[in-house]
């Protein structure tokens, strides 16, 4: 149960795992449904292709709303999607007026679903604030059905700072839980409901998207003030690193890039930066390291370190290349970087998934200074295309980026500490030296190339996860 997921819809990294996870849960020959809200952005070749399997009234509060339930196996995964255009046919997935209202709505139509598919869930599984009230509705109110009396639940934390928060009065308005919920240990944050916190408290199992941000979270710097509730489940709380689909991120055979390589024919990947230097109008030069950023540009991702050293990092034999969109003066940083660097700094506002490709084939190195990072996608899909990631030990980060090593030959990317801009600076220059060094890089690559971070291993840890609830 999920808010988007690739490729019906999409805002960002959520999405990517919940297109991709299911496919992963299935090969461990689970039964794996998916049931999310039908947009009306889903692309017609996606909605056209959709089965209405039943029409429904869902409560929300004192109202009483259709919902319609619609089905579509994809990629050998079945799709449920949740009609009702008052509240999901706008612009956008969210930002609106009454999310409160939508997400309430959400939760309860997928409980009142249930009925109308052919198989009863052993587990649902819940991702992010948009879900966090699942689990209360389900033990207080639907749990006294035969249908739902042995369903468990899991919650996964894909960004703690995101929570869903609401004024006090849509406990009983809009989620109907009764007002023994709305204490310390429920849903109750500061005189207002908290989505998220909801879904820490009542579900059976609590995940995050790896295992240094579940102890990361766990401290008050980290913690978004629910450091204490997540300390008390600590031994509910599990970290699952994220994986990504090696189906869409596969560089040998890859239709948006200009040559396809592999890890063992490292030389071809240089036509991939070559074509990206001629596309965006950077000087075609083998010998000037492409530095990639793909990103929300927000400042949670370390960017005001960036602004620190600008003209320091520009100073090096290195061209920028930037994609993203986010926060206006993040976007006028990289503007103002390209109007007065034109020949070293490309920056593209706006999202590309086909340029996004490109620069992860054609950048050498991928910058990612997070102040906090839960998973992180980005350096997973930098090191499957062998851009050798920078990046802070912070989170996922710290779990999935080792320091090279030049001695042993170890390692696939670079890392520092301390947030700081200095010290992301040294690292900078670090790699932009070892650059002319082919033999060692070619080993970075390979390194960064042979890591393994498919769905695979975490997917098996969910299953085991799903085995522990079911077996109590």
């Amino acid at each position: 149960m999920a808010s988007e997921a690739a490729p019906f819809a999409k805002t960002g990294g959520l999405g990517d795992v919940i297109g991709s996870l299911p496919k992963a849960l299935r090969k461990q020959e689970l039964d794996v449904r998916v049931i999310i809200p039908k947009y009306s952005e889903i692309p017609l070749e996606f909605s056209g292709q959709m089965v209405q399997k039943a029409t429904f009234i869902v409560p929300v509060g004192w109202r009483k709303q259709y919902s319609g339930l619609f089905e579509l196996s994809y990629q050998g995964i079945t799709w449920y999607f949740l009609d009702n255009e008052y509240y999901f046919k706008r612009d956008g997935l969210y930002g609106h007026y009454d999310e409160a209202e939508r997400f309430a709505y959400f939760c309860r139509a997928v409980l009142e679903a249930l009925p109308h598919m052919d198989f009863v869930p052993d587990v649902i599984h819940c991702h992010d604030w948009q879900t966090g009230p699942l689990a209360a509705m389900l033990k207080l109110q639907y749990q006294v059905r035969d249908r739902y009396a042995d369903i468990k639940t899991v919650f996964t934390i894909h960004n703690l700072m995101y929570q869903g928060i609401f004024p006090g009065d849509i406990l009983g308005d809009l989620l109907s839980l009764p007002n023994s919920v709305f204490t310390a240990d429920g849903l109750e944050f500061f005189g207002q409901v908290n989505f998220l916190k909801g879904g820490l408290a009542f579900n059976d199992i609590i995940t995050t998207v790896s295992k240094s941000y579940a102890e990361e979270i766990q401290q008050p710097y980290f913690g978004e003030k629910l450091d204490g509730m997540l300390v008390r489940r600590q031994n509910d709380l599990y970290g699952i690193v994220n994986g990504i689909d090696y189906e869409v991120y596969n560089p040998a055979d890859d239709p948006v890039i200009s040559q396809p390589y592999t890890w063992q024919a490292t030389n071809k990947r240089l036509e991939n930066k070559l074509a990206l230097q001629s596309e965006l109008g950077l000087p075609v030069n083998k010998e000037i390291p492409v530095i990639g950023i793909v990103s929300r540009l927000v400042g949670s991702k370390g960017l005001n370190l960036i602004a620190h050293v600008m003209e320091e990092i520009l100073s090096l034999n290195v061209q920028l290349v930037v994609l993203g969109t986010g926060e206006g003066r993040y976007e006028h940083m990289f503007r103002e970087a390209e109007h007065h660097h034109p020949d070293k700094v490309s920056t593209n506002i706006g999202f590309s998934e086909e340029l996004a490709h490109w620069i992860y084939a054609g950048s050498d190195l991928f910058l990612m200074p997070s102040r906090f990072e839960p998973c992180g996608i980005g350096q997973l899909i930098a090191l499957r295309y062998g851009s050798i990631p920078i990046v802070r030990e912070v989170g996922g980060l710290r779990d999935t980026i080792e320091p090279f090593n030049i001695t042993t030959g170890q390692g696939n990317g670079f890392t520092f500490v301390n947030y700081n801009a200095h010290e992301m600076l040294r690292v900078i220059e670090q790699a932009v030296d070892l650059y002319p060094d082919k033999k060692v890089w070619n080993t970075l690559i390979k390194n960064a190339m042979q890591a393994e971070h498919s769905w695979r291993q975490s997917a098996a840890e969910y299953c085991r996860l799903y085995d522990k609830l079911v077996a109590k």
